[in-house]
């Protein structure tokens, strides 16, 4: 693996409130990774931070999504550092924040070829503002990376789409509801949902994604993975829970090929919340793990 370049986004403006006047603590992920040991054991040449915009419950009407406007100037700062900072000879290992934070690094790829998306994450975040709940971007940072709603979140710098649509992949979905699901099944989106994971096999599913990005002749890939995706017993600090997730070793079978390809050009990492984890029991759990899997890759 190229060297590896943290760039810590702590941004929360992609989700609603849990309660009344509380901000989602995920805006505190990277400095509680940093504090459990992950900085540490990944051979970073360098950690910068970009500040997020000030978080609010507003909801914009002319998008439907709430901060949207502080959203995208937050891609376009980012955009504008990988355009001065991310060279090919470094990994990007973005930290959000939520999922919302994988637009500025999607905006960089798309001025610098065709690439893919492995999106891996406990929901498909396939939707778009008319079936949201919630009116939160991180839960339609997939739908608009593959161009599918609000012009205003889907062609900053009239970039549309990030992601062709054929080329996203949301793998590790267990939010199994028909108008939910409908979404993406409709759509040229490659949808492997959890169990569809298992009975194909891990090994299988990764090896296909590789193949399309071969057979396509595109520029690389980015990797999303949103700590959602695992088993609720190992992870249950995030916004949005449900039973079943994969466990370790599925995840350490699934990320170790995708992070040794040529042909990665980042990851980013969301969702875990800690203040839905005080003591850090889980937190320790899982630093351990991403340890170990950066480990396996840079030797």
């Amino acid at each position: 693996m190229k060297n590896v370049y943290i760039l810590e986004c702590p941004s929360n403006l992609g989700l609603k409130e849990p309660y009344p006047g509380h901000e989602p603590g995920v805006r505190m992920l990277p400095d509680w990774l940093k504090q459990w040991g992950l900085y540490d054991s990944i051979p970073s040449i360098r950690v910068t931070r970009l500040e997020a915009p000030a978080y609010t419950m507003n909801l914009d009407k002319e998008s439907g999504i709430r901060n949207a406007d502080a959203i995208v100037d937050y891609a376009l700062t980012q955009k504008r550092f990988f355009e001065k900072e991310i060279k090919d000879s470094v990994f990007p290992f973005v930290l959000g924040g939520d999922c919302s934070v994988l637009l500025g690094p999607l905006l960089a790829l798309a001025e610098r070829g065709r690439h893919a998306l492995f999106y891996l994450d406990g929901h498909t975040d396939f939707i778009w503002p008319s079936l949201s709940q919630t009116g939160g971007a991180g839960g339609m940072a997939a739908a608009f990376a593959a161009g599918r709603g609000p012009e205003k979140m889907t062609n900053i710098s009239s970039l549309k789409p990030y992601i062709d649509e054929q080329h996203v992949w949301c793998v590790g979905n267990r939010e199994y509801v028909d108008w939910y699901e409908q979404a993406i099944i409709e759509s040229k989106a490659t949808y492997i949902p959890l169990y569809q994971l298992r009975s194909r096999g891990i090994q299988s599913c990764v090896a296909s994604f590789l193949n399309h990005v071969e057979k396509e002749e595109l520029s690389g890939f980015w990797i999303h993975f949103d700590v959602d995706v695992l088993d609720d017993k190992l992870m249950p600090a995030v916004d949005s829970r449900s039973p079943d997730g994969l466990a370790y070793e599925e995840l350490v079978e699934l990320l170790v090929p995708l992070l040794d390809s040529p042909k990665v050009a980042g990851m980013t990492l969301t969702i875990l919340d800690p203040d839905l984890d005080p003591s850090g029991l889980h937190t320790k759990k899982f630093v351990e793990q991403i340890s170990y899997i950066f480990k396996e890759i840079c030797g």
